[in-house]
């Protein structure tokens, strides 16, 4: 799935009550969704890892759509590396 795929899947399935929800409550849950991350990243087992990457994805997704951001817009500041130096891997200082 790449992440226009992703977005239209979260807007299909969650669109109207994420909407109801608000955008301060999404983010909300995003924040704690990526404690739960940092969780896991330290003392998770890796299927917890995997579950909550995937979590803080959807999260994402779910307040760039009430946004209206196209994540794969948000992301081509990266498409040539680095965004400050443009190379890959990064010079910067």
């Amino acid at each position: 799935m790449d992440i226009a795929e992703l977005q239209d899947i979260i807007e299909r399935t969650f669109g109207d009550r994420d909407r109801a929800r608000g955008v301060p409550s999404t983010v909300a849950w995003l924040a704690e969704e990526v404690g739960e991350l940092a969780q896991a990243v330290r003392k998770g087992t890796r299927e917890q890892q995997v579950h909550e990457f995937g979590d803080v994805i959807a999260w994402v997704a779910t307040l760039a759509n009430q946004m209206g951001v196209d994540l794969d817009e948000a992301l081509q500041r990266y498409a040539d590396g680095c965004p400050r130096c443009h190379a890959m891997p990064c010079a910067c200082p």
